[in-house]
């Protein structure tokens, strides 16, 4: 189940709404960054939705700061020198990380 919306990663990577190209790709990229912070704090996101469907803020940002780097990262090498920003995903998704799971 897709907990960020197409319109809004599209906001966060600052893409117009009216460009349709990369919506597939996009979300294929929601879907992704999805699982792979499922997959880090080793529990379903549904255990931190609300009744809504609506993720806890800081669960959000993390995945949609991996939408970003996904998007932005589209090939497995990178011809400029790349950094990790501190205190983004990893420190984000360590407040739900089950670290016995």
């Amino acid at each position: 189940m897709a907990y960020i919306t197409l319109q809004q990663a599209k906001a966060h990577l600052l893409v117009d709404e009216s460009f349709g190209d990369d919506d597939q790709y996009i979300t294929d990229l929601i879907d992704v960054a999805e699982l792979v912070t499922e997959r880090s704090i080793c529990h379903p996101l549904k255990d931190y939705a609300d009744e809504y469907c609506n993720l806890q803020k800081g669960l959000y940002q993390a995945i949609l700061l991996l939408i970003g780097n996904f998007y932005s990262n589209r090939e497995p090498v990178a011809f400029a020198t790349a950094r990790d920003v501190p205190k983004s995903f990893d420190f984000l998704i360590d407040l739900w990380r089950d670290w016995e799971g």
